[in-house]
């Protein structure tokens, strides 16, 4: 999986490093147990700060997508990333609901954003989606 990140973007580093490393999860570019780069290995292979790299692994491995082990590593969770639970759901809607305000703002319609949404989804899965 490569690294791709935009020094240009309002998109802190760390967090475009954390949402590339879940993408790669998401598209099964990465799975349960794959070993992930060291801090200080990924930092000099992307050029950036050890800090950045460590801050973006840290919240990877509270959110529960990979484990940090002195001996072996960085690793993806074995055991896969947890089930989305309710304080889940509710950080999804939470982050949903600015999107779909501004969307409604600007005249996109919901069926325009379902068929939106469906197409970004099919980006990280095999699968056509929940059609409803």
């Amino acid at each position: 999986m490569q690294i791709f990140l935009d020094f240009e973007s309002d998109e802190p580093i760390y967090l475009q490093l954390k949402h590339q490393i879940i993408a790669g999860i998401a598209k099964k570019e990465l799975k349960p147990g794959d070993r992930l780069p060291s801090v200080r290995a990924l930092a000099a292979d992307i050029g950036i700060n050890l800090h950045t790299v460590n801050k973006a692994y840290q919240q990877l491995k509270q959110e529960g997508f990979i484990l940090i082990h002195r001996q072996k590593g960085v690793v993806v969770h074995p055991e896969g990333v947890p089930e989305a639970d309710e304080a889940y759901r509710t950080k999804l809607e939470q982050a949903l609901s600015p999107l779909i305000a501004e969307s409604v703002c600007r005249g996109i319609g919901e069926k325009e954003f379902q068929q939106l949404c469906r197409r970004l989804f099919q980006k990280f899965t095999d699968r056509e989606g929940d059609n409803p």
